[in-house]
């Protein structure tokens, strides 16, 4: 079997086999091999009856969801739901490398839970996840599912009648504080730091990873990124195939 990129892989298997608190860095490209695709390069959304062009980011403000619910809502199940998408080679192999004890922590941008389906158990979302959803009245839980067969274009709890609100960070609002700490406290615990599928542009997320002070650095990424000069190893790729030659292939 040819594998693409073999010295980088190579690589890559010694920096896994010699660290043991390792931690991941993730963003949309980690799911874009998911068939989930990447948020920021969706097109703008013209609504006719607001007569206006919107922006996904517009689009999923927080003063666009308490404005304007039910296109909220039209564009949030249509653009950023994708129930029938499953774990690719990525969330996998990380999960492997939690069960045997090398990754410590996985820090995500994503919202859609593939990591933790895959089996990953210390996840920090840092944007949240589409699997919770709390009621904005009585805060009851929903989880997705149950959230999609609730009646009417704006989900209403069916107990007091107040709008469901997705966990996810909209813009406008604040990352949860102790999700922050957690990601924060992880970073700066690891000896190896692993930053994939993300373009780090994102912020206030892509300035967690100043907290590492470890001195091994690695960074998956089809495109550059502005943490290129500073890694040990850079490997411009899909993240799914590199991550299953690396941890995977031999299982």
């Amino acid at each position: 079997m040819i594998v693409l990129f073999e010295n980088e892989v190579n690589e890559l298997k010694k920096l896994i086999d010699s660290h043991n608190n390792i931690v991941f860095f993730g963003g949309a490209g980690v799911s874009t091999e998911s068939n989930i695709p990447d948020f920021r390069s969706s097109n703008g959304l013209f609504n006719q009856k607001l007569n206006r062009r919107f922006t996904p980011e517009e689009v999923v403000s927080y003063s666009f969801f308490v404005r304007y619910p039910e296109y909220f809502y039209e564009f949030y199940k249509d653009k950023l739901i994708y129930q029938d998408a499953e774990p690719n080679n990525a969330h996998k192999a990380l999960a492997y490398l939690e069960e045997i004890g090398k990754l410590k922590a996985v820090i995500t941008q994503n919202i859609d839970g593939l990591h933790q389906k895959a089996g990953s158990k210390n996840v920090f979302e840092l944007h949240g996840s589409v699997q919770r959803n709390y009621c904005t009245k009585c805060h009851k839980f929903f989880d997705l599912e149950d959230m999609l067969e609730l009646d009417g274009t704006i989900p209403k709890c069916d107990v007091c009648g107040g709008i469901v609100k997705p966990d996810v960070v909209l813009y406008e609002e604040a990352l949860d504080e102790n999700t922050i700490n957690g990601a924060v406290k992880a970073i700066k615990n690891a000896d190896l730091l692993i930053i994939g599928g993300t373009s780090l542009v994102v912020y206030p997320a892509a300035s967690f990873i100043n907290y590492y002070r470890g001195k091994d650095l690695v960074l998956i990424n089809k495109s550059s990124t502005s943490m290129d000069g500073k890694a040990t190893l850079k490997i411009n790729a899909p993240i799914g195939k590199i991550l299953y030659d690396t941890v995977l292939a031999d299982k």
